[in-house]
């Protein structure tokens, strides 16, 4: 029988104010964790602390103190048992036109607070002799696009910090995996849909619809089936699965 059950665990997801986040947090209490998540909104935060095994905190970690705080008030509560570096924002810009402040800002949000996090957290797991670290990147880790070149590379510079995490930590029965979604139907998609309709006089759910004939399965994938696999990473039904970068994307990566 393969064992998802993950009571007794502890664990964090950052970011997780709604998509895919929301969906991580809910899945892993449904599955017996206590869980801990951060948001930038209280009202995100009140809206999903709906269960007695999810506790939020409200912080910006996009910014070193707030991920500092966060982090020390989590630790304050003990040790953890489960990582989920899900924080982070996909903008949509020219590479010609970006600052340097707009490439620093990215990479503080999205691969510093995973650093920190990590940083912060992995110690307890060493000592336990057991922890689970999760990067949720991006396919766009993997399949550069020059629409979202700043995003790109924090998500690929996460895959490649959870590898070489692997390699070092494993022994220590810490297994640190990178998730990479790709098209999925969250508020980060629909927004983008919505553009692409303004601009071609069609709608938000046509945009959506056409664009999911693209991927082989022949539609967008849902939060909750990223947070599917991500349970099941946490899980002792995956106590060999280590340093891998594995796509949540109906089969449109195409590599071997």
């Amino acid at each position: 029988m393969i064992d998802l059950n993950l009571s007794g665990k502890r664990a964090v997801v950052t970011g997780a104010s709604l998509g895919i986040g929301a969906a991580i947090v809910k899945m892993l209490a449904e599955h017996g964790a206590q869980v801990e998540f951060c948001a930038r909104s209280a009202d995100a935060v009140d809206a999903l602390t709906t269960d007695n095994n999810i506790t939020g905190h409200t912080a910006d970690m996009g910014n070193q103190k707030s991920t500092e705080d966060f982090i020390q008030r989590v630790l304050d509560s003990g040790p953890v048992d489960i990582l989920i570096n899900n924080v982070g924002a996909s903008p949509s810009r020219n590479f010609l036109y970006m600052s340097d402040d707009d490439w620093r800002d990215l990479h503080e949000l999205n691969l510093l607070s995973a650093v920190r996090c990590t940083r912060a957290f992995l110690p307890g797991m060493r000592e336990k002799k057991s922890g689970r670290v999760v990067m949720i990147s991006s396919s766009a880790g993997k399949y550069p696009n020059a629409a979202l070149v700043d995003y790109g590379t924090t998500k690929a510079a996460m895959i490649s910090m959870s590898k070489s995490l692997a390699r070092k930590y494993g022994r220590d029965g810490v297994l640190i995996n990178s998730v990479l979604p790709g098209l999925i139907h969250t508020a980060m998609w629909e927004r983008a849909a919505g553009e692409i309709a303004e601009a071609s006089n069609s709608t938000t759910e046509q945009v959506i619809a056409n664009n999911g004939k693209g991927v082989p399965v022949g539609r967008y994938g849902t939060s909750e089936e990223v947070a599917a696999l991500v349970v099941f990473l946490c899980s002792e039904a995956a106590s060999y699965i280590n340093g891998t970068a594995i796509e949540v994307d109906g089969g449109q990566g195409g590599h071997i």
